[in-house]
């Protein structure tokens, strides 16, 4: 009989393993050890009455084998009836297979050590690691045997081994070894063991990487442990992501999900696994831990840096905790919640969900509070950002009541509250409650209470003064305000803009800077543009500020290509080309204006810009700044002089000749260009708008129908008008206007441009052959305001869908 590594009795083993058995044991194996039942060495003999002796395990089985199939006992050697079963231990043969055992585990041990050395062999550090294996296994009293004998280090040392096969040998030994044995962890706790086991873990699949991680989660047990392995930079990154994996085979997921689960008891484990995105251990103690936990938590929340499903997570779980705490908590813990909810407030969803929680209403009252218990600035800052950011979710504020008289965050007392704070505090709460008000006045269902709160509280001069502010992040909140509140006070604004402040030159100031397109830049051009463009005090006063050049060498540059990347270069440039229509708006009561378009070419620009694609603003924009300066052709034409007539032509007039002068422009009857009297005709603008007419979007279609329209209206040579149009096939576009019926400005802009139209008698003949045309003129007639009827009942006349009834009756005037 032989006994290899593992102790398991193995008559065919390899002769390799049989030669290491001869080295290891000093003793060969007596019969009388082993048990003829198991061909094992006994660890419990025992003797029945025959003097036979057997394992007591072994024997017992038999005699109920026995017993279960109704056989009396017999002698499992003898096969003769017993007597009795009665077993006698046999303690002198127990004693002597304990020493013989003894002896041999200690040559074993002392040939393992010398085995278990970088130097040996492959084979010879196998079966040595297979012995230890065997020892731990035997029994668990071995496992001190083993640490006694040094052994631990020694086998931690195989680890580094080139041998794949040696390490990952290795890594189930020590597994062995450490299982329920907290002195054996400690000694592996030592040095950088942990760390290369962690190492290991970083292996492409492999029989190293689920050892490791066995391994990993036994020594997790331990807390001592767990505090050491979330000190191995990487580790818990690691662990969560491989309990994460859908690609990892399920033992190994569940192990490093176990493992993280005794990682849990360290907190300093827990915020790092928060910051590896592994939140809930986190949550769950903020929910249920300690009081000094629980601060400890919402405080290291308030830190991390959560992507937007995490925030949407966290506000479901822990939203109404930290609302509490904000409430009811010592001013440390309120610190920590507030910090928390700023986190998560910053996206709209968790935003929310943090609104349906009740958050207003404490932080309503802790921005307003003045007290003993009131936060310090620093808080009430952190309170207006929560505040700015649930603002900018989109809530329908209007119906949240945030104080104790049922008020909401729009009510009229709330707004001069928040506008009282503006005035009253330092630029960083200051900076977030405009923000706040620019939310809420973003919002079309708020922004009249806004409006009219502030106009109550007389704050537009102090709103206004802000743009001058040092501050970038304050003057941008107070543009954005100033720019959503000029739709509905454009006059009071700018009013305040035309006084000697500064203001209107800080904004330009700002629209000039060239550092690249800002968010401030695009905002305050925005603000300029959506002032009310009739005002010709405000453009006065751009005119003398030099706004108009600046503006123009700005839109060229754009188009140029000089300036791109930018996320705000559309909005930029959208402001600027309004900003720069207002001076055509003031053409008629402004020389400096006419000249400033001559100068600068104006009208050239803003023919150009109709060809921008995909900016509907700027061509829409544009169009309506050409119909200005059309407009202001007919009085910028000079008309030819005609020469005196001789002295025969003043006695016989039927002599004269109308005299004949070329050149002139066929609309205006006069010289015409575009750069001196901003003729369309001249620009060969009329195809470009018109081609516009056909557009999806219907502003810019009146736009450029409206510019179109300058071509016929009263002062201009409409018949040759209509000749141009011919001429540019733009008439069929004006009547496809007529007919879409898309809106009602486009179809009394169009009735208007039908009737002049119709004018001309070629036109009305092949009109009234088109039943479409005629039923959409019906149709104007039928339902239009009273100024569009009164027009398509003339046009109607041109086609005899209505008789002419005037030359019916004698003139009696």
């Amino acid at each position: 009989m032989a006994e290899s590594w593992d102790g398991n009795h193995d008559p065919g083993s390899p002769s390799e393993e049989s030669y290491h058995l001869e080295r290891l044991h000093i003793e060969p194996i007596y019969d009388a050890f082993i048990c003829p039942l198991t061909k094992q060495v006994m660890q419990d003999p025992v003797t029945l009455e025959n003097g036979m002796t057997f394992e007591r395990e072994a024997i017992e089985k038999w005699f109920k084998e026995c017993r279960d199939s109704g056989r009396k006992p017999v002698c499992p050697l003898t096969h003769r009836d017993l007597n009795s079963t009665e077993l006698n231990p046999s303690i002198a043969l127990r004693n002597t297979i304990e020493e013989w055992n003894a002896r041999n585990e200690a040559a074993q041990i002392d040939m393992a050590r010398r085995s278990l050395s970088l130097g040996s062999g492959e084979g010879d550090i196998m079966q040595a690691l297979k012995f230890v294996q065997h020892l731990c296994q035997k029994s668990r009293s071995n496992k001190h045997v083993i640490r006694n004998a040094e052994l631990i280090p020694m086998i931690v040392e195989m680890l580094r081994s080139s041998s794949r096969r040696v390490r990952c040998k290795a890594l189930e030994t020590l597994l062995v070894v450490v299982e329920d044995d907290i002195d054996n962890k400690e000694i592996m706790a030592e040095g950088d063991n942990v760390r290369t086991i962690v190492k290991f873990l970083s292996h492409e699949q492999s029989k190293e990487r689920e050892a490791a991680i066995s391994l990993l989660y036994e020594l997790s047990k331990s807390k001592t442990i767990c505090e050491k392995i979330g000190s191995v930079n990487g580790a818990i990154l690691i662990l969560v992501g491989m309990a994460s994996s859908k690609s990892e085979n399920l033992v190994t997921v569940e192990k490093a999900e176990n493992t993280l689960e005794n990682l849990e008891k360290c907190e300093i484990n827990v915020k790092q696994m928060a910051e590896n995105g592994r939140l809930r251990p986190l949550l769950n103690l903020l929910l249920e831990g300690a009081p000094e936990t629980k601060l400890s938590m919402a405080a290291f929340l308030g830190e991390l840096v959560l992507n937007n499903d995490v925030k949407v997570l966290v506000a479901r779980t822990v939203g109404s905790s930290l609302i509490n705490i904000m409430k009811h908590g010592n001013m440390s813990s309120r610190e920590a919640a507030l910090k928390s909810l700023n986190q998560i407030s910053s996206y709209e969803s968790s935003a929310k969900i943090l609104i349906d929680a009740g958050i207003l209403p404490p932080l309503v009252k802790d921005l307003f509070f003045v007290g003993a218990n009131q936060l310090p600035m620093r808080l009430k800052e952190v309170s207006a950002t929560i505040l700015a950011n649930i603002v900018n979710s989109g809530y329908d504020f209007d119906s949240v009541p945030v104080g104790s008289e049922y008020q909401t965050l729009v009510s009229e007392d709330i707004v001069h509250n928040f506008l009282h704070l503006i005035s009253n505090t330092g630029p960083a709460i200051e900076c977030k409650l405009l923000q706040v008000l620019v939310g809420l006045t973003s919002s079309p269902t708020t922004v009249f209470n806004v409006v009219s709160a502030i106009k109550s509280s007389a704050a537009t001069i102090s709103l206004v003064q802000f743009i001058e502010a040092p501050q970038k992040d304050l003057r941008v909140a107070s543009i954005k305000l100033l720019r959503n509140l000029s739709p509905h006070m454009g006059q009071e604004l700018a009013r305040c803009l035309r006084g000697t402040s500064g203001q209107l030159g800080s904004l330009i100031k700002v629209i000039s800077e060239n550092t690249g397109i800002t968010e401030e830049q695009a905002a305050a051009v925005g603000l300029l543009a959506d002032l009310p463009e009739r005002d010709r005090g405000l453009t006065r006063q751009m005119l003398d500020e030099g706004v108009f050049p600046l503006v123009i060498s700005r839109v060229v540059s754009i188009r140029q290509g000089e300036t791109r990347g930018s996320r705000f270069v559309t909005p930029y440039l959208e402001g600027l080309v309004k900003v720069l229509s207002r001076i055509t708006f003031v053409l008629t009561d402004e020389p400096d204006a006419v000249a400033l378009c001559r100068e600068q070419n104006v009208a050239a620009l803003f023919i150009e810009l109709l060809q921008t694609n995909g900016l509907d603003n700027v061509q829409m924009v544009s169009a309506m700044a050409l119909e200005n300066l059309s407009q202001e052709s007919k009085n910028l034409t000079k008309l030819p002089e005609l020469p005196k007539p001789g002295f025969c032509v003043s006695i016989f007039p039927c002599l004269s000749k109308p005299p004949v002068i070329t050149g002139l422009c066929k609309v205006h009857r006069g010289t015409c260009s575009l750069r001196d009297t901003f003729c369309l005709l001249e620009g060969q603008a009329v195809d470009k708008l018109g081609a516009l007419l056909d557009h999806t979007n219907e502003k810019v279609v009146e736009a450029s129908l409206a510019a179109v329209c300058t071509l016929l209206d009263d002062g201009v040579d409409i018949e040759e008008g209509v000749q141009i149009l011919c001429e540019t096939e733009g008439i069929k576009p004006i009547l496809d206007v007529l007919l879409e019926k898309r809106t009602e400005t486009l179809r009394r802009r169009a009735v208007w441009a039908a009737e002049r139209l119709l004018r001309t008698e070629d036109i009305a003949l092949e009109v009234a052959g088109d039943p479409n045309v005629s039923t959409a003129l019906v149709d104007a007639f039928q339902h239009g305001d009273y100024r569009t009827r009164q027009i398509a009942e003339r046009a109607l006349k041109h086609v005899d869908r209505i008789p002419n009834f005037s030359g019916v009756f004698p003139n009696t005037g």
